[in-house]
């Protein structure tokens, strides 16, 4: 094995090869990764003239070693150059570290309030929910991934397999299972549930550390050895791990996957349309095979829609806007582009358009005495709005929500947004996830008429035991879909 930048191709790489065949007939090395050089911020040659250099010892001291690690494992392949700043270290970092060590900060809180042992249960025993079992399954198949691609030297397909797994742990399984630990009592569900999320990050831990000595050392030691004192006394002293075949479910990931790809479209449509997730919906439409209800319910649920509806074409929900494609149409017809432009842009020709390219036909106009035909190639399409409707693709996928709003779902809306408002005040009192507390208010006539008639359901989502008119304690005033209101949130 060698390594070095890109310099020395010719310097080190060829000469050694060279010497060594002329020598002994044989290759000097089996394998080279060739380093690409490390740039600044713009892409241009670190140089103290030009006043770009970035001192790595500061780097080091605010990111930390593992950090500038990670950046350079997963920015880009080695081969290519890298460009090198703060801020793009600070990034890589939120992305995968960040992620991972909330994530293990969720689970120890949580088994320090039930004192949780992980050693006392075997995850054989569990009565795992389908989500777990996709976890474990999407576990195994990045022991897999992991593995196959450091046997290859392939580090940044390595890494960038343990950050996507690290998001789907985060993001889709502790989202999805949360209120499993909330549970009082220690239930065969939560005993899953932890022993599920202990598996996931130890194995996690362990396939990372090769990427991040340190960060992983410190989780291993206060996540594994302060349970199990005859476990290896660091983690760069366990066996790698190795897949449990068994695990994994081919048809469950696919199933998920496409649940993800879903919920990911809803929450890119509701961004466009500027509708926030707390409001809720009456109906969305899913271009594609309709799922087994199971996993529709799941989407609903993400996505805070009552209910979805599968069709063959959604394609009429949308408005699509067409430009052309200059480079192949400007040989063609010259002179009379413009006016093909103009063509395009009134109201209703792009969906002609669309649904024509869609049909594998082309799209046939006369224009200025002039017969047209145009490709998809030969135009530029964008996704437009409808009125009442805002919707996502991503190849043969299209997600609508439809956005009008009953008086119902407004006030729906308001008890989510009443809710969500309370958590945050929660957490900036420093109570504890356990603790209850006494709710007040003060508002509107509006916020007034949502209290009178959802406060129990309030209540019972914040920990709350009792509700006064006339906030007192810890108060903050907020503007909840533009009405004001004064929370406060004591301890009990």
């Amino acid at each position: 094995f060698i390594s070095e930048a890109i310099d020395q191709t010719r310097g080190w790489f060829y000469s050694l090869l060279a010497i060594s065949t002329c020598l002994f007939d044989e290759a000097a090395f089996q394998n080279c990764i060739v380093m690409g050089h490390v740039q600044d911020m713009e892409g241009r040659k670190m140089s103290k003239h030009l006043g770009n250099v970035v001192d790595p010892w500061t780097v080091l001291d605010q990111q930390g070693a593992d950090a500038v690690r990670w950046y350079f494992y997963i920015g880009s392949m080695p081969w290519l150059p890298s460009r090198f700043s703060a801020e793009a270290v600070s990034e890589a970092q939120r992305k995968f570290i960040g992620t991972f060590w909330n994530t293990y900060a969720f689970y120890i809180l949580y088994a320090e309030i039930d004192k949780f042992d992980p050693t006392k249960y075997r995850l054989e025993d569990c009565q795992l929910s389908e989500m777990d079992r996709w976890v474990l399954s999407r576990l195994n198949t990045l022991i897999k991934t992991v593995d196959g691609n450091l046997d290859k030297l392939r580090i940044t397909e390595g890494g960038r397999a343990l950050q996507a797994f690290s998001d789907e742990l985060s993001n889709w399984y502790v989202r999805r299972c949360r209120d499993r630990f909330w549970g009082s009592e220690m239930s065969e569900d939560k005993k899953a549930a932890y022993m599920t999320l202990y598996t996931a990050l130890h194995t996690l831990n362990l396939l990372s550390a090769p990427f991040l000595p340190f960060m992983t050392e410190e989780i291993y030691q206060n996540l594994v050895r302060t349970v199990d004192t005859n476990a290896p006394e660091s983690v760069h002293f366990c066996d790698y791990p190795v897949a449990d075949e068994a695990r994994i479910d081919a048809d469950l990931e696919a199933n998920m996957a496409r649940v993800l790809e879903i919920v990911t479209l809803g929450r890119a449509a509701r961004n466009d349309g500027n509708v926030k997730t707390r409001q809720p919906l009456a109906l969305m439409y899913i271009q594609g095979e309709p799922m087994n209800e199971h996993y529709v319910k799941i989407v609903t649920e993400e996505l805070n829609v009552k209910k979805a509806e599968f069709v063959n074409d959604a394609s009429g929900f949308l408005s699509y806007q067409v430009k052309p494609q200059l480079k192949t149409l400007g040989p063609r017809y010259g002179k009379i582009l413009p006016k093909i432009g103009a063509h395009l842009s009134e109201s209703g020709i792009g969906n002609l358009v669309v649904r024509a390219h869609a049909a594998g036909k082309n799209y046939e106009a006369t224009i200025e005495e002039v017969y047209v035909v145009l490709g998809p190639e030969d135009v530029l399409v964008s996704t437009g709005k409808t009125d009442g409707f805002v919707a996502a693709t991503d190849n043969d996928t299209i997600v609508v929500l439809d956005t009008k709003l009953t008086p119902a779902l407004i006030d729906e809306g308001f008890v989510r947004e009443l809710i969500s408002k309370v958590q945050t005040m929660r957490k900036e009192a420093g109570f504890e996830v356990s603790d209850h507390i006494a709710l007040s208010y003060d508002g509107s006539a509006k916020i007034e008429e949502i209290f009178s008639r959802f406060g129990d359901e309030i209540l019972s989502e914040t920990l709350g035991e009792t509700l006064s008119k006339g906030a007192v304690g810890y108060t903050k005033d907020w503007d909840v879909n533009k009405e004001a209101v004064t929370l406060g949130v004591e301890k009990k």
